[in-house]
């Protein structure tokens, strides 16, 4: 089973941009528990980590516009069906797609299935929109990826929307999918 933590991993043996995080959750005085895990790259591979944090983890899905210029952060439910043309309607824009794992690293500092909100720390210059389905508000906690997927956090919504965005100068959009 897995093992809970309340503090960051002091092994030394995690790369710089997840330690990040945890040094701004700190310095934002936003509590979170972890769990440590193989990597998980699917949906599916977050159900027993789920179990361990007590909390459904969203799905994070990065997308870019045909010219690859704008780019969006979509916070999901996990069991919901993600349908591009309902999406990129409530927004206003074309048909969005997947954007490729180097524009993930390039504004995220993220690679692909690692996914995360938090990872709007590393977006300074505000190139990725933020689009939240209202779902996910009515939830106590979220939980998400340090930046990489072999550890899970469970951290308060209103920490994230409060704290956290405040913090990186990023506005939610609400959907409704």
């Amino acid at each position: 089973m897995y093992e809970l933590y309340t503090t960051a991993p002091k092994d030394g043996n995690r790369l710089e941009k997840e330690m990040r995080v945890y040094e701004l959750l700190e310095k934002l005085n936003i509590p979170y528990e972890r769990v440590d895990h193989e990597e998980a790259m699917t949906m599916e591979a977050c159900e027993e980590i789920d179990k361990a944090l007590g909390v459904t983890m969203c799905k994070n899905l990065f997308l870019c516009n045909r010219q690859k210029t704008d780019f969006y952060l979509l916070l999901m439910p996990g069991e919901k069906k993600f349908l591009t043309k309902d999406f990129s309607k409530q927004l206003g824009v074309s048909r969005l797609s997947f954007a490729d794992g180097e524009f993930m690293e390039k504004y995220l500092d993220i690679t692909p299935g690692s996914v995360s909100v938090l990872g709007l720390m590393n977006d300074t210059e505000h190139e990725v929109h933020l689009s939240i389905d209202k779902d996910l508000l009515a939830d106590e906690y979220i939980g998400c990826h340090p930046c990489i997927n072999t550890s899970s956090l469970k951290i308060k919504m209103n920490d994230i929307l409060e704290k956290f965005l405040s913090y990186t100068g990023h506005e939610a959009t609400i959907v409704e999918l």
